[in-house]
């Protein structure tokens, strides 16, 4: 057993499968022109919206694909994560400016109801 496998071994045992809950109403500071204070908002999970052909790295990258030469960039393979952090979206409820919050990573990502959450509210 080499020092690499006895390391990951280590790391594997101290993280936790739990499921990151989080409410989907929080109240928190509002940085719009508006508010400025802490106000109610309504929590969503961000999510990358589709690539445009038309921004300046794509429009690059076809014109030097065209024509006779095969991939003229390198493709990234070697993937070593296998979590993705978790962005929240913020939406003001007073002036619906929208903010974004990152949280660590994790597998299991859900919104709760705020009423909901906890296991002291089960029946």
């Amino acid at each position: 057993m080499c020092i690499r496998d006895r390391y990951q071994r280590r790391v594997r045992g101290s993280q936790q499968a739990a499921m990151v809950t989080v409410p989907k109403i929080k109240r928190t500071y509002c940085d719009g022109k508006k508010c400025k204070k802490h106000t109610v908002h309504k929590v969503t999970q961000y999510k990358t919206g589709k690539a445009s052909l038309y921004a300046q790295g794509k429009r690059r990258y076809d014109r030097k694909q065209q024509g006779y030469g095969g991939q003229t960039k390198p493709v990234f393979h070697k993937k070593a994560k296998t979590t993705k952090k978790i962005v929240l979206r913020l939406e003001c409820a007073e002036c619906k400016y929208k903010s974004h919050q990152a949280l660590k990573r994790a597998k299991h990502f859900e919104l709760v109801d705020a009423k909901k959450g906890g296991k002291a509210n089960k029946p």
